[in-house]
């Protein structure tokens, strides 16, 4: 079901509920005023025959006589008297007895001073009525056809404005959820039009006060999320093809070479050894790409646990002088006393940790004609500080606010083999830990990467 059918159902059974209870309260507080003004009625039409009977000395034939001729016989009240011996004093109509008076209700209105009660469609009332310190059974029967009439003519006229205002209610409501979806409607045909080819695209955002408004608003913020993203993962892939090409294009230019003609062994071993460095940095790349890509994760589906810093730091130094043993990495404890865990504990992700930190050890060995890295840990009242250092080549000021792009690599990549993933890749990580990372570098004195991250 359309929500706009919904929505107008929703609505006119809530009117119709509200109006429907309000008629029958109408109806029904108008009958129980009818019933109650005509048992007064009848009451007092009764009370006035037994006055004209008791005190104005009217002969019973003559009250009789006025009955019998009166226009609406049929409908007058019909009244009887009876002492409390159960006498018949006086009856209107003696032939045609409409209450059937018994000994049983007499007492019973004897008793409890009045009684009331329908006889087929006849409203009956009872009472006890005195005159001269003697008291009188009172009975007086009638059908209120004026109030009855009056009553069927409210409870048609309330049936009939009732459906009447149902289908106005349907109608309007119809209309009033029409005009309040149609920048819903609106906005579906403009999503409908957004590809990924035109991502530019962007819905109107109205008023920008209510609630539809704040859907567009909240779209359109998806919408620049997703071209950024987009973009992103089209630069990526640029890069990551340009990257390959060269150490493919190598490795295949060294292999066609080595078959175009028969060469010693020697000469196949330099060709496969050249292939096999290629090859190697293809690998490196790959893993590179890969680390990227898990630092891109949604933060929820990486894990977090406790860690100590020292003991990942003390890991990558170990990796990093396993692969290169001509690098020299030390490590400095700075105001921090190693066995106080919370100083330098945080809570972390220890693999991609273990990339950051050796990312920025190996960019200080081989950035360094000593192929040396310093490293110092500290810590304030809410971070671990961690400081890699290094006295190599630095890094011009016009490269330092580019450091930290996928694939960028500035004037000195002529120094040392790289991809331009490791600085990008370190400083998701560190954002990924809530932590922040700065850089200071003086050309030909060297460079001093920061990291600061939340201790427990």
């Amino acid at each position: 079901m359309q929500i706009r059918t919904r929505l107008t159902a929703l609505f006119t059974a809530l009117i119709a509920t509200l109006l429907l209870a309000f008629a029958l309260t109408i109806y029904f507080a108008s009958s129980l005023t009818r019933e109650e003004e005509y048992y007064k009625r009848l009451k007092q039409q009764a009370s006035t025959k037994a006055n004209l009977l008791f005190d104005s000395k009217v002969g019973p034939s003559i009250l009789q006589l006025i009955y019998n001729k009166a226009p609406n016989t049929l409908f007058q009240e019909e009244v009887a008297v009876y002492d409390t011996a159960f006498h018949l004093l006086y009856h209107d109509a003696g032939d045609v007895d409409k209450v059937k008076e018994t000994k049983g209700m007499i007492d019973s209105i004897s008793a409890l001073k009045e009684i009331r009660f329908y006889q087929g469609n006849l409203q009956v009332v009872g009472f006890l009525y005195e005159h001269e310190k003697k008291q009188y059974v009172i009975t007086a029967a009638a059908r209120d056809e004026y109030g009855l009439t009056k009553l069927a003519l409210l409870r048609n006229s309330l049936i009939v404005l009732f459906l009447l205002s149902v289908i106005i209610i349907f109608i309007a409501g119809r209309f009033f959820a029409q005009q309040s979806l149609n920048p819903v409607l609106e906005l579906v045909e403009k999503v409908k039009k957004i590809t990924a080819t035109n991502l530019d695209l962007r819905v109107n955002e109205g008023n920008r006060k209510d609630e539809i408004a704040a859907l567009a608003i909240t779209f359109n913020e998806m919408l620049n999320r997703l071209e950024s993203s987009f973009e992103a993962q089209k630069q990526f892939v640029s890069n990551i093809s340009h990257e390959l090409r060269t150490p493919l294009s190598v490795i295949i230019s060294e292999l066609e070479l080595a078959t175009n003609k028969e060469r010693s062994i020697q000469e196949y071993k330099e060709v496969i050894q050249l292939a096999l460095i290629d090859a190697k940095k293809l690998a490196k790349l790959a893993n590179g790409i890969l680390d990227f890509a898990k630092a891109n994760y949604d933060q929820s589906e990486i894990v977090f646990k406790e860690i100590r810093l020292d003991e990942v730091l003390l890991d990558a130094r170990q990796q990093v002088l396993k692969s290169n043993p001509d690098y020299k990495v030390q490590i400095e404890f700075v105001d921090t006393d190693s066995e106080n865990a919370n100083h330098i504990s945080v809570n972390g992700n220890e693999y991609l940790l273990k990339v950051a930190f050796l990312n920025l050890m190996e960019n200080g060995c081989k950035f360094s004609n000593n192929h040396s890295c310093s490293i110092s840990i500290s810590h304030d009242v809410l971070n671990v500080i961690v400081q890699f250092s290094d006295e190599g080549i630095g890094i011009k000021e016009v490269d330092l606010l580019n450091i930290f792009l996928p694939f960028y690599r500035g004037s000195n990549k002529t120094h040392a083999e790289g991809n331009g993933i490791g600085l990008s890749l370190t400083q998701k990580i560190v954002g990924l830990h809530q932590g922040n990372i700065s850089v200071s570098s003086k050309e030909f004195f060297g460079t001093t990467f920061s990291i600061q991250l939340p201790h427990l």
